[in-house]
């Protein structure tokens, strides 16, 4: 059964919800959910851009026993930025954006574990997508050590979308990937630029990958094929941090 505090129930409640602002992590709507009520919901669920998906009513009772009418909204413990607002925010402040793109990182733990070093490294915010993201709930927070609390979280609705505006944005994309011979410390970081990271099962997708400016990758010595994405992602976030402090 979840915990009462970071759910939200009933049409009407999180019809309300949405309404008034309230950040929602995800809504799920059962399987076979009918009616005019249903359907505003969703396309206010859609309209506000928050992930929905479509569940068997067991996982919506697993939430809560009380009357959900079909519809169970996860409340988000941390207030999401738009992109297109953060980078021009970063600009005028001065500072050389350096942002991290998070491409399919699953894993709570290494989620929370890449935000806790990118906010220690002064990164200017993380891009993650609306699917195939780590939840951010009250587990993720903990595992950043409070990082997500601090550090800013765009979740863009299309990253191919959110890398391109980046680019536009002056802002180059570089791809962490063990398929690329450029060493990451024979690159740049001086200029603004995002960093991206993959799944550790399959890497960067195609359509990011495409978009890279350029490609780099950690030397590996040993007989383990990869590094922990979250291991991979300090290295690169230091690199950019060595090379912009040195004289």
């Amino acid at each position: 059964m979840g915990n009462q505090k970071e759910i939200i129930f009933g049409i009407r409640a999180i019809t309300e919800a949405i309404q008034s602002g309230q950040e929602l992590e995800r809504i799920f709507f059962r399987k076979d959910l009918r009616g005019d009520q249903s359907s505003e919901l969703l396309n206010l669920t859609r309209k506000a851009g928050i992930p929905s998906q479509f569940v068997p009513i067991e996982k919506l009772n697993r939430f809560t026993r009380k009357n959900h009418q079909g519809v169970v909204a996860l409340i988000s413990p941390i207030l999401y930025h738009d992109i297109e607002k953060l980078v021009p925010m970063v600009y005028e402040s001065g500072r050389v954006p350096l942002l991290m793109v998070l491409d399919g990182i699953t894993d709570v733990r290494n989620f929370g574990a890449i935000a806790r070093t990118a906010e220690c490294a002064g990164v200017d915010g993380l891009i993650i997508p609306h699917k195939g993201a780590a939840r951010i709930h009250e587990d993720a927070v903990k595992t950043s050590a409070g990082a997500l609390l601090t550090i800013p979280v765009c979740r863009h609705y299309n990253l191919v979308e959110a890398v391109r505006y980046l680019k536009n944005s002056g802002i180059r994309a570089v791809g962490a990937t063990e398929k690329s011979k450029l060493i990451f410390y024979e690159t740049s970081f001086r200029d603004p630029v995002a960093i991206i990271m993959g799944s550790e099962e399959k890497g960067i997708s195609g359509a990011i990958l495409k978009m890279c400016d350029e490609l780099v990758s950690i030397p590996l010595f040993g007989n383990i094929s990869s590094l922990n994405v979250s291991v991979a992602a300090s290295l690169l976030m230091y690199e950019a941090i060595r090379q912009r402090t040195q004289d």
